[in-house]
């Protein structure tokens, strides 16, 4: 597992991954182990990824770069003979005066293993100050949605449990089943034998459980609670949205303050790298390579929007 919190596929049995995932998730909830904590997962990262628009030179794999700078969180650039200048992932070591990274290694079958001295022979394009990637944020989500998820099906599964016969034999089992079908294919009538009464009263004979149906169906509470967890996401990553559940009463405030909530975030991102793309340019010189908003980031009031056009 990378600083990012990033489950990286190791070659160990199930035993040895148990043990390693269970210092971070409990014994009694295994998410992260099943497919379904995968699906919201790679979800989440591409509605990471849709957050910006980038520009970059032919020869790079714009899907390698992205899955290495938002997951790892930093990608470095570095010239070679053969591939001329181009993305890798890489490890970073040492510190500087201001305990910063020092060099970046760099290992890959066809370059071998370079060890480059960050801003002097490579740059390292960071995502957040701390040099941390996206997975952390990405994998809380979806363990939520996960969950959430998973619980609809449940419940789902639940109230298909409508009624429970109580029988003494097989004959009698047998005979409420063929009851029951009855009753399900909407015959007006149907006629019960002497098993299915009380020799004493000629009471029925069965004992009906009835599951409430009505009061264990939650589906609806559960799919608004998964759009509330996508919501929040969605906000913490920067991408805007009305996160709110009393939209009749939404107010513009309440809109702005969202909009500045999810700026925030992004916008710091955004700085991050256009500042690792400075430093490649002053080590490289200037090539087609940028990135920007892939939409327009909403003003954050009304003042500010008109600060914008007068400066235009």
């Amino acid at each position: 597992m990378s600083r990012s919190g990033y489950d990286f596929s190791i070659p160990t049995q199930y035993d040895i991954n148990n043990l390693i995932t269970n210092a971070v998730i409990p014994n009694t909830i295994h998410c992260r182990n099943t497919a379904l904590f995968g699906y919201f997962q790679r979800y989440l990262l591409q509605e990471v990824f849709s957050l910006f628009k980038w520009t970059m030179p032919e020869n790079w794999d714009e899907d390698y770069f992205r899955y290495v700078l938002f997951c790892s969180g930093t990608v470095a650039i570095i010239k070679t003979d053969e591939f001329g200048i181009i993305p890798q992932h890489c490890t970073l070591g040492g510190y500087n005066v201001f305990y910063r990274p020092a060099w970046a290694i760099i290992t890959n079958p066809l370059l071998g293993s370079i060890k480059a001295n960050i801003d002097k022979e490579c740059t390292v394009i960071k995502l957040m100050p701390d040099y941390a990637g996206i997975m952390d944020l990405v994998n809380h989500y979806a363990d939520q949605m996960a969950l959430v998820c998973e619980t609809v099906q449940i419940d789902v599964n639940n109230v298909k449990i409508a009624t429970i016969f109580g029988a003494e034999n097989k004959a009698q089992a047998e005979a409420y089943k063929k009851m029951f079908d009855q009753v399900a294919a909407g015959n007006p009538a149907i006629v019960l034998g002497k098993n299915m009464l009380k020799d004493i009263d000629g009471s029925p004979a069965w004992m009906p459980f009835t599951q409430n149906v009505k009061n264990t169906y939650i589906v609806t509470e559960l799919l608004a609670d998964l759009r509330t967890i996508r919501d929040q996401f969605l906000t913490d990553i920067g991408i805007p949205n009305a996160n709110t559940q009393k939209r009749e009463r939404l107010i513009t405030d309440e809109v702005n303050a969202n909009n500045v909530e999810t700026r925030t975030k992004c916008e710091l991102w955004l700085e991050s790298i256009k500042l690792g793309i400075k430093k490649t340019f002053k080590l490289f010189g200037e090539f087609d390579f940028s990135v920007d908003f892939r939409f327009d980031a909403p003003a954050m009031n009304k003042e500010e929007k008109e600060e914008k056009e007068d400066e235009e």
